[in-house]
C-alpha cells in the first residue's frame, strides 16, 4: 500500500502490497500484508489494515495509493448502507463489487487504487471479485494483488484447490502472503486475515515472527 506522493519523477503506479481473497468449502478469506509505504522505498506504516469491512459479511482489500483507496471504501460503505435501508436486506457481494467499479471507472482519470472484494450472500454463497484500476469488474474463485503477487503466481497455481476446507484455505492464505512478504521488499509486517461464513465474520492476525518461513531469510 503506497502513500501518495507528489514525487513527479515516479513513474505508474507502484502498489506497494500483497493482498488476496479465495473461497473455500463454504465461506471465503481475505487478507493482506500491513505495510505502506512512499514512493515504494521509505516505508511509513508496519500496521495498516488494508482489510475494510464494506458491510456485515463483506469485505475489500486495497491496494494502490492509500488516500485514493480510503476514500472509495468510504463511499461505498455509505452507499451498501443506504441501499441495505433501502432494500431491508443485506447487499450481495455482487453489489458491493459493483459500488467499488463504479466509484473506479467514474473516476478513472483521477484513482490509483485496485480492490479485491469477498463475502458471503444468502444467494449466491462466497464469492471473490477483482476491481482493477480503471474499473473493470471479473469474478474469480481465487485472486491475488499488489506488488507482492508476481512472486506467488506459481505457488497459488500450484497450492489452491477449489472446495477446501476453512483450516487448509487458511493455511493457503498464510503460506501465500508469507511468501510474498519474504521477497517483495514493500510488502511486510503481520498478516490480516478475515474469514467470512454463513455463521459469521472471524477476524485472524498473524505476526511477523510467527510466519512460515520457506527459505533463510
Amino acid at each position: 500500500m503506497e502513500k501518495r506522493c507528489t514525487d513527479s519523477q515516479v513513474k505508474g503506479v507502484s502498489t506497494g502490497t500483497t493482498i488476496l481473497a479465495a473461497t473455500f468449502d463454504g465461506g471465503v478469506v481475505i487478507g493482506s500484508d500491513s505495510r505502506a509505504s512512499i514512493g515504494g522505498e521509505y516505508v511509513s506504516s508496519k500496521t495498516i489494515n488494508k482489510v475494510i469491512q464494506v458491510h456485515d459479511r463483506i469485505f475489500s482489500c486495497m491496494a494502490g495509493s492509500l488516500a485514493d483507496a480510503q476514500a472509495v471504501t468510504k463511499a461505498a460503505k455509505f452507499h451498501l448502507s443506504f441501499h441495505s435501508v433501502q432494500m431491508e436486506t443485506p447487499p450481495l457481494v455482487i453489489a458491493a463489487a459493483s459500488v467499488l467499479k463504479e466509484l473506479c471507472y467514474k473516476n478513472k482519470d483521477e484513482l490509483q487504487a485496485g480492490f479485491i472484494t469477498a463475502g458471503w450472500d444468502r444467494k449466491k454463497g462466497p464469492q471473490v471479485y477483482v476491481v482493477s484500476l480503471g474499473g473493470m469488474l471479473i469474478s474469480q474463485p481465487v485472486t491475488i494483488g499488489g506488488s507482492g503477487s508476481t512472486y506467488i503466481y506459481g505457488y497459488v497455481d500450484a497450492k489452491y484447490k477449489p472446495n477446501m476446507s476453512k483450516e487448509e484455505c487458511l493455511q493457503f492464505a498464510t503460506n501465500a502472503l508469507a511468501l510474498a512478504m519474504g521477497r517483495d521488499n514493500v510488502s511486510g509486517g503481520v498478516a490480516h486475515l478475515v474469514v467470512v461464513t454463513e455463521t459469521g465474520v472471524e477476524h485472524v492476525v498473524v505476526p511477523g515472527d510467527k510466519l512460515p518461513k520457506f527459505h533463510n531469510e
